[in-house]
């Protein structure tokens, strides 16, 4: 049977290398192994492509995207795809900034001062913020006081290239893809923050399940264990995507969670653990004791525990999206975001002020529902997708 699958696959990859479609593609690669696993369902087929495999730590090609092939099959995946969903994603931010720039230049040739002026509000309405919007208006200005005349029709182009430096400026890493783990022998440990409602465990399940069609092996830590809900909403994703969750009962001790959590994947190899903590705001000092108390529960187990601690932001929400931030960063590290609900809002802006104003970079970005539509956020698609293809 395993022959048959070779035979198939063989042919279809020598005829889809003679096509036109094949023609655009820079590589190709074949995935063998035992099984074929999308969505958590087995023996599934999928036929895309994808510009270049990597090998993992077994030694298989694999591709971050919606499946894992574990043997005699051959999966491709579309790097267009993700673009084109990051352009659906940031459709109405797009279309809402466009809107109010053309507003603002309307009868004129040239940035002026009233030109800037219009685009500070377009800016600041979009929730990029009043300081980001400032500094981004002091570049512009010292690009026209430099070159004398800046048509308006340059302003997109320049917009693009002011904002993509802010971003870059802040840490964003464009050369990551956002599930490359450090080989260091023992469990990832990812502790996730953030408020109810964000999104929060919806991410941890996207992320687990992309961890896992890399071929990672993934162990989930229910320790909000304030709220029954969080609990079986991470346990329903656990199921969903085939990974373990370690849980207690609610009112558990969050520490003693994320112990048994961590003990356990390291017991059994795991390559990732991701905890999911209670999402309160009401009382700094509490979430700061508590969030300190579970770090250093984690230490007892792996010494440098957490490895990262991912803020988990809803996009739609704006402004309140970066007060949020302000506050858990007073109350623990904060080393990457995660920006969710892009697709449903014109707020698309505000991931801007957060990485620059808050100087932590942008990780992941959340644009749609499907497991795939949780992206790695590279600062540099974010910006010509909002800015490129469409003329002033």
């Amino acid at each position: 049977m395993m022959n048959i699958k070779r035979m198939i696959c063989c042919a279809f990859l020598a005829a889809m290398c003679t096509s036109s479609f094949a023609q655009d593609q820079e590589e190709w690669k074949l995935v063998w192994s035992d099984e074929f696993n999308i969505n958590g369902r087995p023996d599934s087929t999928v036929w895309n492509y994808e510009i270049g495999f990597q090998r993992n730590h077994e030694d298989q090609w694999y591709q971050p995207a919606n499946a894992y092939c574990k043997g005699g099959c051959l999966v491709i995946e579309a790097k267009k795809e993700k673009k084109e969903t990051l352009d659906s994603g940031l459709q109405k931010t797009k279309v809402g900034i466009f809107s109010k720039i053309a507003r603002a230049i309307a009868g004129k040739d040239k940035v002026d001062d009233e030109v800037l002026d219009n685009l500070e509000d377009v800016l600041i309405t979009s929730d990029v913020g009043v300081d980001t919007t400032l500094e981004i208006i002091h570049r512009i200005e010292d690009r026209v006081a430099k070159d004398k005349y800046v048509n308006t029709s340059e302003l997109n182009e320049i917009l693009r290239e002011e904002i993509g430096a802010l971003l870059t400026k802040s840490g964003n890493d464009d050369g990551h893809d956002g599930f490359t783990l450090p080989d260091t022998g023992r469990p990832y440990v990812i502790m996730v923050v953030g408020v109810n409602g964000v999104g929060k465990t919806t991410t941890i399940g996207k992320l687990a399940y992309q961890f896992k069609v890399i071929g990672k092996k993934v162990y989930l830590g229910a320790a909000d264990t304030f709220r029954a809900a969080a609990i079986e909403q991470l346990d329903i994703w656990g199921e969903r995507i085939g990974v373990p969750v370690i849980k207690q009962q609610m009112g558990s001790d969050p520490a003693s969670v994320a112990f048994d959590t961590i003990s356990a994947a390291k017991a059994a190899g795991a390559d990732v653990v991701i905890i999911d903590t209670a999402g309160r705001l009401h009382n700094k000092v509490n979430l700061m004791n508590e969030l300190s108390k579970i770090k250093n529960v984690m230490h007892k187990v792996v010494p440098e525990a957490p490895d990262e601690v991912l803020l988990v932001l809803d996009g739609s929400t704006g402004q309140n999206a970066y007060e949020q931030a302000k506050q858990f960063i007073k109350a623990t590290e904060v080393t990457a975001l995660a920006v969710t609900k892009l697709d449903g809002t014109a707020k698309g802006g505000v991931v801007i002020g957060i990485s620059n104003l808050l100087k932590v970079p942008v990780k992941y970005i959340g644009l749609g529902e499907k497991m795939t539509d949780l992206q790695p956020f590279n600062s540099k698609e974010f910006v010509d997708s909002l800015f490129g293809g469409s003329k002033l």
